[in-house]
């Protein structure tokens, strides 16, 4: 994300900082997520944004799904709270650009800002739309990579703790000749009565059981060492 800002600085005349703002896969147009930004004022500038939620120009161009320009944002009626706030920044001009994908899907928008009155003119908007285009194929890929990722770590994760409980319950079925119900119906009611996740429980009882195996074959403890 951050790349795509700087790359859009140098890429579409005008602009003096940018930032990429996210809509929130499978969310309405108002959740977003302000990321990239490439400079310190436009990180500034996205606070802002994100605490109003619902006004500003990259709202806005997210919403319609088209091109937003003012030419003096504090001076701006569309955005009677947002662009006051933005201009004691110092910033003057905006232009913001919706990231379309090929199948018309919006998935966020491309905000450009200049310290300049009417700084993005008809050729930046062209360019802008131009850079808008490619820019959101990169964005979503990048959202969608991210997504898959987390959804795999969780997986790992869920796998690991699975596999902690599993072994928790083989113990307590070695111990007590429980069967394999009642071995997790004991580890529940230890969780509970801890009030503690079960993970941890079957975590405690594993490290328990390793501990004695090591004692008895006058093993180190490798937390020990």
């Amino acid at each position: 994300m951050g790349e795509v800002a700087r790359a859009a600085v140098h890429a579409i005349p005008g602009t003096q900082g940018a930032g990429v703002t996210l809509l929130r896969l499978g969310e309405s147009a108002d959740r977003v997520q302000c990321l990239g930004a490439s400079d310190p004022f436009v990180e500034q500038v996205d606070v802002i944004q994100y605490e109003l939620m619902d006004e500003g120009p990259c709202i806005t161009a997210a919403q319609l799904g088209r091109t937003v320009v003012s030419a003096e944002i504090g001076q701006d009626g569309r955005w009677p709270r947002f662009g006051p706030r933005v201009a004691r920044l110092g910033v003057r001009g905006v232009l913001s650009l919706p990231l379309i994908l090929p199948d018309q899907m919006v998935v966020g928008a491309l905000n450009c800002y200049s310290r300049a009155v009417n700084a993005f003119d008809t050729d930046a908007s062209r360019l802008g739309a131009l850079f808008a285009t490619s820019a959101a194929v990169a964005v979503h890929n990048s959202q969608v990579f991210v997504r898959a990722r987390t959804q795999a770590e969780q997986l790992q994760a869920a796998l690991s703790t699975r596999a902690v409980i599993d072994q928790a319950i083989g113990i307590i079925r070695s111990r007590s000749g429980a069967t394999n119900d009642e071995a997790f119906g004991r580890l529940r009611q230890l969780s509970q009565g801890e009030n503690v996740k079960l993970a941890v429980v079957a975590e405690r009882i594993v490290e328990e059981a390793a501990r004695r195996a090591r004692a008895r074959h006058g093993l180190t403890d490798p937390a020990a060492r």
